[in-house]
């Protein structure tokens, strides 16, 4: 759902009333033209997401004004219903028309919404937007939620109709995510080659993806594609931000991602964005540098260190050299899936965790603060997928980042948890 209008309408306030406390805006991603944001949201058990854009301006030919008409205009093509703002307090005004004169031509349902009604008079104020043409107006006040449920009541009964959910074999999800243009398409119709048995394509969450089951070496694999977003010509860095929310959605399905970065071309925020949402959401993750053909100078080790600077933060995630055009290194990517898989859902004995732990506590310097030193008492394992511990200490302020890393480390060292975030918590006794 996108929200659409000029400057100072309130898209941001009815975006977060919405939204609300209990759902977080999942990320901010700043541009050349303003910060635009979406945000995750529920009403009567419908998912959606909603999408706020720049205030629209369609006299002003300055390069920001431009910017964010672009920027909407993506929104809209993307969107299933289009909210359009007005504000009772401003009026009916010249640009108004305009974007209701835009809006007309998307061929998307609409809802006009006159927001900041607070009172009876701008009630009866409200009227003169029915001149804009549209069948119904909601009123209501972003600020204060009212009319806010009915407008929302209306939005989900807009979205076009869901097919039926089929029971599907169960099997290991794997999302192929990235910026447009990287490969993903064409990885997965290598994927999916005549020496796969393909079981079916049917539709996924994703908008315009399709979730492809095969049988490779006896295990049902589901393939999440978020391809779909490239446009002809020049690739617009709004159309780099929807490949970034096409990727979460299909990361909240996956059980692995694979992270597909282009080889001829440096690491961009968005490669970062989809990485630090993959660790963050728990999933396994697999690096796929494609395009690998295409470099004349091979150093795997100088491109690996580039890779470990850029994505630190998922230093356990394997990197390996593709090129989806020719072939070059497919055959490792799914034994590497099965392997991460496997090891995301090992559970080990909590007596050879504390027997790990207990022989690594003394062979390194405990934190301490002042008089008083850590006290490991015990550890045991509290989940998988991804992979979970819980060490009783004395008191939780003695750990350290780097002491949490020490730990991870050894844990990593015996039990591997190749391409997995392994989540540690740390609880005082008593």
């Amino acid at each position: 759902m996108a929200l659409i209008g000029r400057q100072n309408a309130g898209k941001s306030t009815l975006l977060n009333r919405i939204a609300g406390k209990p759902v977080a805006i999942v990320q901010d991603f700043p541009g050349t033209t303003r910060d635009r944001i979406f945000a995750d949201a529920t009403w009567n058990g419908v998912e959606f997401v909603l999408i706020d854009t720049g205030g629209l301006e369609y006299k002003d030919e300055t390069t920001v004004a431009k910017g964010v008409r672009k920027q909407a205009e993506l929104a809209m093509s993307e969107a299933d219903v289009i909210v359009f703002l007005t504000d009772v307090k401003e009026g009916l005004m010249p640009v108004d028309q305009d974007i209701a004169n835009v809006l007309r031509r998307a061929e998307k349902p609409v809802l006009l919404a006159v927001n900041k009604v607070d009172s009876e008079k701008q009630k009866s104020e409200a009227a003169e937007f029915y001149r804009l043409g549209f069948d119904d107006v909601w009123l209501m006040s972003a600020y204060h939620g009212r009319g806010v449920a009915e407008l929302l009541d209306e939005l989900v009964a807009r979205f076009p109709a869901q097919p039926p959910v089929e029971a599907t074999a169960e099997g290991i999800k794997v999302a192929i995510v990235g910026r447009p243009n990287v490969g993903k398409s064409l990885l997965l119709n290598k994927l999916l080659g005549k020496e796969r048995s393909i079981v079916e394509d049917t539709p996924g969450t994703t908008r315009d993806a399709v979730d492809s089951q095969f049988d490779f070496n006896g295990q049902n694999v589901i393939l999440i594609d978020t391809a779909g977003i490239r446009r002809r010509g020049r690739v617009e860095k709004g159309i780099e931000w929807f490949s970034v929310i096409r990727s979460m959605r299909a990361i909240d399905r996956a059980d692995i991602a694979l992270l597909i970065i282009d080889a001829t071309e440096p690491l961009t925020a968005q490669d970062t964005h989809i990485a630090g949402y993959i660790e963050k959401s728990g999933q396994g993750i697999i690096v796929l540098v494609n395009k690998w053909d295409l470099i004349t100078e091979k150093n795997t080790e100088a491109y690996n260190e580039y890779v470990q600077k850029r994505l630190k933060f998922v230093s356990y995630a394997p990197v390996l050299y593709i090129s989806a055009k020719t072939g070059r290194g497919l055959k490792n990517i799914m034994s590497l899936v099965l392997q991460i898989n496997q090891e995301r859902a090992m559970r080990i004995p909590d007596a050879e965790i504390n027997d790990l732990i207990k022989k690594a506590v003394s062979s390194h310097n405990l934190p301490r603060k002042g008089n008083k030193i850590l006290n490991v008492y015990s550890a045991s394992q509290t989940g998988i997928n991804p992979p979970a511990f819980r060490f009783l200490v004395n008191d939780t302020r003695l750990i350290h980042f780097s002491y949490k890393r020490f730990l991870e480390n050894r844990l990593r060292e015996i039990y591997g948890f190749r391409g997995t975030p392994v989540r540690l918590v740390f609880k005082a006794r008593g």
